[in-house]
């Protein structure tokens, strides 16, 4: 159930043309989650609309998020449980640079 949800929200992403997506397997580096997607929009407005699009779209399969943060700034962030979604205007997501910080947890 986990990798059809990362490829359903991957999937959604992509169809709103989600920029630079990566995913990241920290379930041995954090308790937060199982799975991060990193991934850059364009404006907030974008931002919005991907952040937007993956709720609407698996909200029709029951599937909520269990918290959504950050709407109204440069970095939303969507708790799915084992699957944290972080959606970055690019300036933002430079600033805090989580692919780096979760890949150099525990080396």
């Amino acid at each position: 159930m986990e990798n059809e949800l990362l490829e359903k929200i991957i999937k959604l992403l992509e169809d709103k043309k989600a920029i630079d997506l990566k995913t990241m397997d920290v379930k041995e580096k954090t308790t937060l989650a199982d799975h991060f997607i990193v991934v850059s929009g364009t404006s907030i407005t974008h931002i919005r609309a991907l952040a937007d699009n993956v709720e609407i779209e698996l909200k029709k399969e029951n599937i909520y998020p269990n918290k959504i943060e950050g709407y109204n700034t440069e970095w939303i962030l969507m708790d799915y449980g084992d699957i944290v979604v972080n959606i970055f205007t690019d300036k933002e997501r430079q600033n805090y640079n989580l692919e780096e910080l979760y890949m150099n947890i525990n080396q």
